[in-house]
């Protein structure tokens, strides 16, 4: 069966292509042995992809190898041409060799000399030749050097180029992808890959840029490699790919506490306004920096300023679910905006989700983290019929909710770290620790003030690590997201989280459904009313539990704690809401 037509099996890989260099590799002298072959299809037939990245032209490549039919992808010519083995389409990923430099180097009598569809190539000792004839005729093109051979290509050419065009045609991510080479021209492949792998016959800079050196030499250790990929998809193996690992926050001592996004399944935990949003969108800009691709479930509108992502749905315009398959099939970052559904069906609809975003996970590893807000909503203590259905065991996710002990009991299972922030940071921690049976070690115990957190900082505990929690100044934030949630000062909260003015003999009932129309209402009302708030402390009470922003609600609180007079109150709680949020334009 052709490659393009593979059945895929339904357990979710962490590494779904596996990209071989060929001489040294997987040929020794140019020959592939039958059991070298044999592992290879063992690979596709367990829904992996399959791709050869060499810098051998595709027409010599074809001379001595017979079954590139095995490979979904074919890079020759070092990253210059992508070639189908399913279709014998080939695609140039560059421009074609410069007539004058071939010109040059045959008036030089620079012997051997082949040219390709893209590459100019020879062998030492013609490199000295190769440089001066470049430099003669001003052209801007790099020189490739493979154990001896020479070769000339479009400068940004090279294996991880070809890389980037073969697993975006199969709509893969390189954060599934596993690189595994001999030589010179390999540093661009494997440092591209999630994991890096040099078979034990390689050079000795190759050997240290790599994740893994294989015990065999050639295809005995690509073997070696297939048999531990096939056993347990390497999750036997510590820490692999810390290049690719993302920062969560500092220690006391500066020491940067990192977690793999392909081995993390999160909780971020902490009471209503803690700053559980923030901590999650500070995440999802350090899986944008490293290419790591994300979704979110927001069900009231916290993410709708995440980086480098696309919102799906509106408050006017409820998502539905055939908007869920086409933004999932963009491969973009994606948020999918819940608001415009009614309260009570965003579980039901969070459930006929899930299968298609795992049916997408199970076929190209993306989106890489999943983000689910708002988690005690979405999954209560007994997991939706759908998600049972489907088998989905929703690993790489990323949980955020105020109460981790109504989720299903499965799910806190599978969660491997912990991010607690805001006050009573030991009550979450101990609800999660019941809920999970698990005895988690808060720091400096058994002195319990010592849990107290400051702004922007955590209590982080993660599976690897042991049972002891880490007090962690957290990777802060790029995006300033009170600036940017417009939602809170333009936008329509709902009923039960919108501001109302009822005055001191209940007499009144407006509604301020955002921070405008509380400001607007706010300066309206009689000054009876006013104060009769603001000494209850209601205004920074609904501040931090509606609005989510402990910093505002702390301003507003010590307004509250020494009331002026009704104007000049009033006065000093829009100027704080005005320095920290941006008003329509």
């Amino acid at each position: 069966m052709p490659p393009e037509h593979k059945n895929h099996k339904t357990a979710l890989h962490r590494y779904l292509a596996l990209c071989c260099d060929f001489d040294g590799t997987i040929a020794h002298d140019g020959v592939v042995s039958d059991a070298m072959v044999g592992a290879l299809e063992r690979v596709a037939a367990s829904g992996r992809r399959l791709l050869l990245v060499t810098g051998r032209e595709l027409d010599d490549l074809r001379r001595v190898f017979a079954r590139l039919d095995v490979f979904d992808r074919v890079v020759a010519e070092n990253g210059a041409l992508l070639f189908t083995p399913a279709t014998s389409e080939e695609t140039l990923l560059c421009d074609a060799p410069s007539q004058a430099l071939v010109h040059e180097l045959r008036r030089r009598h620079v012997e051997p000399l082949s040219v390709g569809r893209a590459i100019v190539a020879t062998w030492e000792p013609h490199d000295t030749t190769v440089l001066e004839a470049l430099r003669e005729l001003g052209l801007e093109l790099s020189v490739v050097f493979n154990k001896g051979a020479v070769m000339v290509l479009p400068s940004g050419v090279n294996k991880a180029s070809g890389l980037d065009a073969a697993l975006k045609s199969l709509e893969l991510s390189r954060h599934n992808a596993i690189g595994v080479g001999d030589a010179e021209n390999d540093h661009a492949l494997l440092a591209r890959c999630q994991v890096a792998v040099a078979v034990a016959n390689a050079l000795p800079a190759l050997k240290e840029a790599a994740d893994i050196v294989t015990q065999g030499r050639r295809d005995a250790g690509v073997r070696e490699l297939i048999d531990e990929l096939l056993a347990d998809d390497l999750a036997g193996r510590a820490r692999l790919s810390a290049r690719h690992e993302i920062v969560l926050g500092h220690v006391s001592d500066d020491a940067p506490l990192r977690v793999n996004p392909l081995h993390a399944s999160l909780l971020v935990t902490g009471r209503s306004g803690s700053g559980k949003s923030t901590a999650a969108k500070a995440v999802l800009e350090q899986l944008a920096d490293k290419e790591y691709s994300f979704c979110v479930i927001d069900p009231e509108g916290d993410y709708l300023d995440a980086p480098h992502a696309v919102v799906v749905g509106t408050q006017k315009n409820p998502l539905s679910l055939d908007e869920v398959t086409q933004a999932l099939a963009t491969g973009s970052n994606i948020v999918f905006n819940l608001l415009g559904l009614p309260l009570e069906e965003r579980p039901r609809f969070f459930a006929a989700m899930v299968p298609l975003i795992e049916q997408r996970r199970l076929r190209t590893g993306q989106p890489h983290v999943l983000v689910v807000d708002e988690a005690h909503h979405m999954l209560g203590r007994e997991l939706p019929p759908a998600i049972c259905e489907l088998g989905a065991r929703l690993d790489r996710v990323i949980f955020v909710t105020v109460h981790p002990e109504v989720l299903a009991p499965a799910l806190l299972q599978r969660i491997n770290g912990l991010i607690v922030v805001g006050g009573e940071a030991e009550r979450s921690v101990q609800a999660f620790a019941a809920a999970t049976g698990r005895r988690l070690t808060l720091p400096g115990q058994p002195a319990p003030e010592t849990a107290a957190l400051q702004p922007g900082q955590a209590l982080v505990w993660l599976a690897a690590a042991g049972p002891a929690l880490h007090r962690l100044q957290l990777q802060p934030s790029r995006s300033q997201q009170r600036r940017h949630h417009r939602k809170y000062v333009e936008g329509e909260l709902p009923n039960d989280r919108s501001f109302h003015f009822i005055g001191p003999e209940g007499k009144l009932k407006l509604r301020a459904q955002n921070l405008l129309v509380f400001l607007q209402i706010g300066d309206g009302v009689d000054d009876d009313t006013w104060l009769h708030h603001l000494r209850r402390h209601d205004y920074s009470a609904w501040i931090e539990r509606a609005i989510k922003d402990p910093e505002l609600a702390a301003q507003v609180r010590r307004i509250e704690d020494d009331p002026a007079d009704a104007q000049a109150s009033r006065r000093a709680v829009r100027e704080a809401v005005e320095r920290l949020y941006t008003g329509p334009a």
